[in-house]
């Protein structure tokens, strides 16, 4: 199955974004963890969050998370301090991708895991019992996700957890999104150093929380408002927050240097509220940045930057070879085929000199990965008869993605 997707000839549209699968996710098990006391209000509906609370809320013996990412780490961890015995495993491609970290991190502590293909990725058998916890350490480097699937667990431990995170710390405001998370459900947990971190043994409280709406399905409206016509075009997105604990509202800061502003309509802490992006000429030839924090909204800005004719260089990538596709890799490929021949370095690092290449008719692929479908769907402002294959993929976090694009006027 593809898309040709034919853009309208202005933007003009108003729309509800979708709640925070990262949010979500950590939710839900904190909601397992409080024996299902706790109320919670906006919960996504995307394939990752559905795969999730399906498992938890059935608990097979074999529990098939397909692609889910952090449903395979949060699950791991939570799985170790259950009842019972359990297989976790998932797609082909999920069974590629590293678990070693974790899986080392929680034997220490005291987990049963075994491996039952390769060492190092799923599947995994887990055999569940109490954890006593103390004392570990686990790389920062390589993905955060790790860090949290110990951190949602740790309240449990009669020891508490004290983590260390030894060398760079990947996607930090991931990191202090499930810290904050934690204290809303009444858990003690904080940073006591700039790479430790300490989880008292308090456990979480029941509470009503409701989720937000997610800040990296809004950065592609905002990438669709920057390669707009220059004609009047208007976005209005509900349900968004100022101030928000989304590593990726960062996207407000980034898109404001390539010309698109944001007017909230209220900046009261921690309330809903409609956004409406501007668009004032573009200042900017060239934007170096560094995605540690924020890797998810890489995929946007290589597209939209490149085709505003604004040269990059982007660091801070090492976890996007891990993800749903080798990204890096995926990004190179699929570039060329509009014309744009994007550089690597160090396997973390993507840049543009303004070098060209001639563009193919080929259809984007997306390597289900959904993000590659959602960030090159706002290049058919420019690229007149586009095609994205397998644009289905977008059901992992914004599943509703083509319909509000048909709401703006897209013909698909």
């Amino acid at each position: 199955m593809f898309y040709t997707i034919q853009a309208p000839d202005e933007l003009n549209i108003a729309l509800q974004i979708p709640a925070s699968k990262s949010i979500s996710n950590r939710a839900l098990i904190m909601q397992a963890l409080t024996k299902g006391t706790t109320t919670l209000h906006h919960l996504s509906d995307c394939d990752d969050t559905l795969v999730l609370q399906h498992a938890l809320h059935n608990m097979p013996r074999t529990i098939d998370i397909h692609g889910a990412g952090s449903a395979m780490r949060f699950l791991t961890a939570y799985l170790s301090i259950g009842e019972g015995e359990h297989i976790l495993t998932g797609t082909a491609r999920m069974q590629q991708r590293p678990i070693g970290s974790l899986v080392d991190a929680l034997r220490q502590l005291g987990a049963t895991i075994h491996y039952e293909g390769q060492p190092g990725f799923p599947p995994l058998r887990i055999q569940g019992h109490p954890i006593e916890g103390g004392t570990i350490e686990i790389p920062g480097h390589v993905s955060s996700q790790f860090t949290t699937a110990l951190l949602l667990i740790a309240p449990t431990m009669p020891q508490g957890l004290t983590l260390k995170l030894t060398g760079d710390i990947s996607s930090r405001p991931y990191i202090d999104l499930t810290l904050c998370m934690m204290r809303d459900f009444h858990a003690k947990a904080d940073w006591i150093d700039s790479n430790t971190i300490r989880v008292e043994p308090q456990p979480y409280a029941p509470c009503s929380y409701t989720i937000e709406s997610d800040w990296t399905a809004a950065s592609y409206w905002y990438a669709l408002m920057a390669l707009a016509p220059e004609t009047t075009a208007h976005v209005q997105l509900m349900g968004l927050m100022d101030g928000s604990i989304q590593g990726d509202s960062v996207v407000k800061y980034l898109f404001s240097l390539l010309g698109i502003k944001t007017h909230f309509a209220s900046t009261e802490h921690g309330l809903p509220t409609t956004i409406t992006l501007h668009r004032q000429p573009c200042p900017l030839h060239r934007l170096d940045y560094n995605f540690t924090g924020a890797p998810d909204l890489a995929q946007t800005f290589v597209v939209c930057c490149a085709l505003m004719d604004v040269k990059f260089h982007f660091k801070g990538l090492q976890t996007l070879t891990m993800k749903e596709c080798n990204r890096i890799e995926a990004l190179q490929t699929e570039m060329r085929k509009l014309g744009y021949v994007i550089d690597t370095a160090n396997d973390d690092e993507l840049f543009w000199e303004g070098e060209r290449c001639t563009p193919s008719t080929e259809p984007i692929e997306t390597y289900a990965d959904h993000r590659m479908a959602l960030a090159f769907a706002p290049a058919a402002f420019r690229i007149k008869g586009l095609r994205i294959n397998h644009p289905e993929v977008v059901s992992k976090s914004y599943p509703h993605y083509w319909d509000d694009l048909k709401k703006a006027g897209f013909h698909l």
